[in-house]
Parts: structure tokens; sequence; C-alpha cells
């Protein structure tokens, strides 16, 4: 539901140039703007991950549009980008924002947690998910999570999670370089996806541990992705239309190589899968 953009809280680190806002729902949400340095394609990019990931069941913050009005942006000169010396305020309008889980007074939310840690992690999983995820839309960007004490039920979608049980869980963020980024591509390397911290994916044996996402992907719904391509503010969209239809094509055809794709990152180097066999 998009959302009326109400106080700056501050800025946050990274080329985006993102900010934290308060909107009119009452959340916290880290808003893209539409001329940020890096393209206003990441914001198109933005919102096909999050409508992806919700389909694969794949843990990442809920997101929003947040309309920036000139009366907030007056009221909030502290709310511009700059590039080298200048700086300007964002475009009035629709930008992409990523819900804060809770409010950042009272929730705190991690980058990185010690390794001691990482068995305490109630979904540990996500990372193999979001691995199938980021290979097949070629995330030109490191994989970046987040974590933070929680309602396990609020975020792990299986049965018997006891009632208002807390624990550690992580989600997945910044999602503006897949399609590699503002060039609406999709190259792939053995990296692609891989989170720097390989522990996490130290039980992976075969093909057989990506699962249930690589059924997902290979039978994504045509559905879902017409879906997201309506939900994109016709100024982000402007003069891109048949470069984004050219891009989802590809897209669509990579589904069916999706287990080749995930088969080419145990080149990594390093050995990310220590414990899979090459010759299965």
């Amino acid at each position: 539901m998009p959302v009326e953009a109400r106080h700056f809280l501050r800025k946050m680190r990274g080329g985006s140039q993102a900010h934290l806002i308060e909107a009119g729902d009452g959340n916290c949400y880290i808003v893209k703007f539409q001329n940020n340095p890096q393209h206003r394609r990441i914001l198109i990019n933005e919102l096909f991950a999050a409508e992806f990931l919700r389909h694969l069941h794949i843990a990442a913050p809920d997101s929003s549009l947040i309309r920036l009005s000139g009366e907030f942006l007056a009221a909030h000169p502290e709310v511009y980008i700059h590039t080298g010396s200048q700086h300007f305020p964002p475009t009035p309008g629709w930008h992409f924002g990523s819900r804060h889980p809770g409010h950042p007074a009272t929730t705190a939310v991690y980058d990185m947690i010690p390794d001691s840690l990482f068995p305490q992690v109630a979904n540990l999983d996500q990372f193999r998910a979001v691995l199938v995820f980021d290979r097949w839309v070629s995330n030109a960007d490191g994989r970046q999570s987040i974590f933070l004490r929680a309602t396990l039920d609020d975020w792990l979608a299986r049965p018997g999670i006891p009632p208002r049980k807390v624990g550690f869980v992580t989600a997945m963020i910044d999602h503006g370089f897949i399609f590699n980024g503002p060039h609406w591509d999709l190259p792939q390397s053995a990296l692609t996806g891989l989170y720097p911290r390989r522990h996490v994916y130290s039980g992976v044996r075969s093909l057989d541990d990506f699962e249930p996402w690589l059924s997902r992907v290979e039978n994504f719904p045509a559905e879902v992705i017409d879906g997201a391509l309506r939900h994109i503010p016709s100024e982000w969209l402007e003069g891109e239309e048949d470069a984004l239809q050219k891009l989802l094509e590809e897209l669509v055809r990579r589904q069916k190589r999706i287990r080749e794709i995930m088969l080419e990152c145990r080149l990594a180097d390093g050995h990310p899968f220590p414990l899979w066999n090459h010759s299965r």
C-alpha cells in the first residue's frame, strides 16, 4: 500500500544514498529515491525483488511505495542527494521504501553477528534460499542481510512454533543490483550470490539442499512478474519499456536453467560447499 513520507530520521550508508523516513502508516522505511546516484532502474529492481522474494517465501522486509511531497521536502531540507560538492533534493513523487523491522529507536538490527551466534539464527536456511534467487536474477552486489531478535512465527513459515517465542532471525536486504544493477542484463559468474561467510552452506551436499526454492524458480508464475510490472510507477519506467520487456523475457528463459546455473557456483574459489561431492 503506497504511503506518504512524514518525518526524516537519518541518512543511510551506501551508494544509493537512501534515507530512513517515518511514513504516514506509522512504519519506518529505508527509502531509495528516483534520482539516486545509481540510476532510477535501481528502484524497479527493488520492486521486482520484493515481489519475487515474497512469492518464493524468502525472508525479506516488507516494502511500499513512498510518496515525497513538495511540502515534505520543503520542511526537511536535510533530505538531499549529494554528488561531489553539490547537493539537490529528491524528485517529488513516488520512491521505493523497504520497511525497517520495528521502530529503529527500539528494535536493534545488526549487519553482522559473531560466528558463535550463527547456530542461534532460526532461519539460517534462508542463505541457501536466497542463493537460488540471486543466481537466477544475476545479483551483481554482494549478498547483504540483517539480523535481529524477533517473534519467530512472524518470520518462519513453518508449523509448531510456540506463540510469542523470540529468537534470532535473518532477513535479506538491498536488491538494487539484481539484473546487474542499472545495466539490465544477466551475466553470471561462479561467485554470484555467495554470502562471504561460507559456513552458512556447511550442510549443503547436493542440489536437493536448495529445495523447495529451485522448484519454485523453475515454476515461477508469469502472473507474479506481470503483477510486479503493473505496480511500477509510470515515472520510473518512462522510456524504459522495451529494455525491461527484453530483460524479463530473458529472465523467464533462465528459469529452466536454474539447476545448471546453481551447479556453476561450486567452482567458486574457496570451495563454498565442502561436503558436496562433485560427482553428484
